[in-house]
């Protein structure tokens, strides 16, 4: 099943070099004469050779759980791609478990589901619906795959993280065993877990705007830039009263933790350095001139939550970028929760949904966004809605489901009875 499931993207690699082509034509070509004897798949995921790992170094209970982390590039043959979103190649972080039990291995699956929901929400500031992939759209070889999905500001749903509860599927299939505590012989139990590179397509998106790239404090690689405006030439008073200001300030912000850049590039205009920093995203630009110094303030000016510029003491001003920078994260956060919840909409029909996804441009600003409606599991039905308004099933949402929503209610395209509360987009 899991060979099946990634059959159709594998790159495969069949000779081992090129060469001129001889009759000058096509300039170089595949050297016929290297076609290689047995082809080498390049793999589009590492399940496989971690598990015939496994087997060689998990033999006793006592080597249970077994946890292991890899950061790695994959490859899956992408007929179209998109920055960041879908490439061919990806670096990703993939991790892999055994377990001598199956809520063992479980509830790793669902703890580093959390893990991927917290590290978007706290640090990217990207609320996301915790869910459960229908069999249709589980990881090819699990027993079931939590997801995390997120909402674009354009209307696209994005899946930003998986976990798999691999069952003993793969302990079965690589013969890894493990001798219990009584001596038998047990089948393992496992997970694999990853986030990529599309993280950053998510952030981008989430929380940009048409000015360019808007970062959340917490991951900003610079959370604060200051521009120091010069003194007059032959100011010297001015110059030195402000260099040591700027040392000052400098050194206050980094104390707090903060990571700080100071542009003091004299062969670009202030204008442009706004612009610049702007542009990429940085939270928090300060200001400082020799007027600034003299009046004991400094000006601040956030990337996003507050448009106008602010003049903050000098003496409170590492404090203020701080509290500032904290409000400006909880402020990202709220934002797109905001646009989460409305991008959600309960209870429309079927043909609801399909007119209004029919009608929606892939560039489309803002999309039609999420369908919360009841739905009875069945893969044929889920293949023909994908195949008359393209849309799938993005996930079983969790605290919605396991409330009981569905309870009582008809599907929304069969009529028969619900089994679960879907999420279409």
């Amino acid at each position: 099943e899991h060979v099946d499931g990634f059959a159709k993207e594998c790159a495969v690699v069949t000779h081992h070099r090129l060469t001129a082509d001889p009759e000058g034509k096509r300039g170089l070509i595949v050297d016929p004469e290297a076609e290689l004897e047995d082809p080498l798949i390049i793999r589009p995921t590492s399940e496989t050779m971690i598990w015939n790992t496994f087997r060689k170094w998990i033999v006793s209970h006592r080597d249970l759980p077994l946890k292991i982390n890899q950061w790695a590039n994959v490859m899956r043959w992408e007929m179209r791609t998109r920055p960041f979103l879908r490439t061919s190649e990806f670096l990703w972080q993939e991790g892999h478990t055994a377990h001598a039990t199956h809520d063992g291995a479980l509830d790793d699956a669902k703890t580093m589901m959390e893990e991927y929901a917290s590290l978007a929400e706290d640090l990217l500031a990207m609320p996301v619906v915790r869910g459960v992939k229908s069999p249709s759209e589980r990881f090819a070889g699990a027993e079931e795959t939590f997801t995390i999905e997120a909402l674009m500001q354009n209307g696209w749903a994005l899946q930003s993280g998986t976990s798999h509860f691999l069952g003993q599927s793969f302990g079965k299939a690589f013969d890894v065993t493990f001798q219990d505590a009584e001596g038998k012989q047990q089948d393992v139990w496992g997970t694999s877990w990853g986030v990529s590179t599309r993280l950053l397509g998510a952030l981008i998106m989430t929380h940009s705007d048409d000015a360019g790239l808007v970062l959340p404090p917490r991951v900003a690689p610079v959370q604060v830039v200051i521009v120091p405006i010069a003194a007059k030439k032959n100011d010297e008073e001015a110059k030195a009263a402000l260099e040591k200001s700027l040392d000052d300030l400098t050194a206050s912000l980094k104390a707090k933790g903060l990571r700080v850049k100071v542009d003091d590039r004299d062969y670009v205009r202030n204008g442009a350095k706004y612009f610049e920093w702007e542009r990429k995203g940085v939270p928090l630009r300060i200001e400082l001139g020799p007027r600034d110094v003299s009046n004991g303030v400094c000006v601040f000016k956030y990337r996003a939550w507050k448009e106008d510029k602010e003049s903050v003491s000098l003496e409170e001003a590492a404090e203020a970028a701080v509290s500032g920078l904290d409000d400006m994260q909880s402020h990202l956060l709220e934002a797109a929760k905001d646009r989460l919840a409305s991008g959600i909409t309960l209870g429309a029909t079927y043909d609801e949904m399909k007119e209004a996804l029919i009608d929606d441009e892939a560039g489309a600003y803002p999309g039609r966004g999420l369908f919360l409606v009841p739905w009875k599991c069945d893969a044929e039905n889920e293949d023909k809605i994908k195949e008359e308004c393209k849309a799938t099933i993005r996930c079983y949402p969790l605290d919605v489901n396991d409330a009981g929503m569905a309870d009582g209610k008809k599907c929304f395209y069969s009529g028969e009875d619900a089994t679960h509360m879907a999420l279409f987009g």
